[in-house]
């Protein structure tokens, strides 16, 4: 139980910009001009210039560098400059860290970015191939030996123990591809925009390793996502209505590892979320029926199921149910099963769109939104206020 107390963050910061490149599976451009590309989007988009920014936050695993991004973008001194580690959990604590810098004076405009050709050049979903000796690698090399290869795969292990545990098929799993997929469907900057499919589609693909079949498995892309973050004062001064920052948190379980935690005590739950969770809760001083959208990193189904009984939503083993009755708005973008895999960087531009009322599937009212970020690693995860 994690013993922290409530933070001083919420409600500091907000996100005023969003950018983004086109979707595609083969940009045929660097990954340094595709950041580019979407940091001045989202710089625009904020009705700010290169020359207001002086703070840049991006993930590990990341070819276009804080300086380089800079040059390129025409942007002047930096006074803060940051990565994040362990994939796609970085995502919103890119937005954590700069909220920080903003909130403590470090930096008064803050981009946060993310940018690769996930799908044309490399690609994350085909797993350790070669891989220099490190201390984290040694967890790695209790599963590689014995076939497990790829992300899928170490997923797989959690997922078949959860539907062992709850009595339940594979099915379960397809109420998240569905969901997703309808709201990819009437998405035009989607990559599966026209294309929904049935919980017959998903039982009908292939299997990529039991019991994940490949409708169970995000997309590779290429892309940039960018968005900007600044004080809630000058946000208010800007063009765009402000998402507020109300609450960030980061999370690493006890005995965590990168996805392939296979000796802690129960497969079933995602105990990083469960710090994320109770950090969310007891800073915002919210609840599960708060929340207006639910935006949850969909990398794999199963972990999106877990993700929703480690925020209380719905208790453990009845996410499944909890879906197909969409008593929650679900990753209306399409998530990364159908809109684009960027590490969960899309997923944050959503939660923005939500509260603005731009989303092309926009929920109604929506003041509230949760975001979370790659689960089965060390992660993190953000709620959204819109400005009263």
């Amino acid at each position: 139980m994690s013993v922290r107390n409530r933070d001083a963050l919420g409600g500091r910061a907000a996100i005023v910009g969003i950018g983004a490149t086109e979707f595609s599976k083969n940009s045929g451009r660097s990954e340094l001009r595709l950041a580019v590309e979407a940091v001045r989007a989202a710089l625009d988009d904020a009705g700010l210039t290169p020359g207001d920014v002086d703070g840049l936050v991006t993930f590990t695993m990341d070819t276009s560098p804080e300086i380089t991004v800079a040059q390129a973008c025409g942007m002047g001194e930096l006074s803060f400059f940051s990565r994040v580690h362990y994939g796609g959990g970085a995502a919103c604590a890119t937005v954590q860290q700069a909220a920080l810098a903003v909130a403590t004076g470090a930096a008064e405009v803050v981009v946060c970015y993310r940018a690769f050709n996930e799908r044309s050049g490399r690609r994350f979903g085909s797993g350790v191939q070669q891989r220099e000796p490190s201390a984290e690698g040694v967890a790695l090399g209790w599963a590689l030996p014995f076939g497990l290869l790829t992300p899928a795969s170490w997923v797989a292990m959690a997922a078949q123990r959860y539907l062992h545990t709850h009595g339940l098929t594979p099915e379960a799993f397809g109420q998240v591809a569905v969901v997703d997929r309808k709201y990819a469907a009437t998405n035009p900057a989607a990559y599966f925009h026209g294309r929904p499919i049935t919980l017959a589609d998903h039982a009908a693909s292939r299997w990529i390793v039991e019991p994940l079949r490949l409708l169970d498995c995000c997309q590779e892309t290429d892309g940039g996502q960018a968005l900007v973050v600044t004080s809630v004062e000058r946000a208010r001064d800007l063009p765009r209505p402000p998402a507020i920052v109300a609450a960030a948190a980061q999370g690493a379980g006890r005995a965590q590892e990168q996805m392939t935690g296979f000796y802690r005590d129960d497969l079933t739950g995602l105990p990083e979320m469960g710090v994320v969770a109770r950090q969310l809760w007891r800073t915002s001083g919210l609840a599960p029926a708060d929340i207006d959208v639910g935006i949850l990193y969909d990398h794999f189904t199963p972990f999106v199921l877990m993700q929703l009984e480690e925020f209380g939503f719905c208790g453990r083993g009845e996410a499944a149910d909890f879906v197909a009755g969409e008593r929650l708005p679900l990753n209306t973008h399409g998530g990364q099963l159908g809109e684009a895999y960027l590490h969960g960087m899309n997923g944050v531009a959503e939660g923005v769109r939500q509260l603005r009322g731009t989303a092309v599937n926009r929920i109604p009212g929506a003041d509230r939104v949760l975001v979370t970020a790659g689960t089965g690693v060390p992660t993190s995860g953000l709620i959204l206020a819109a400005d009263d």
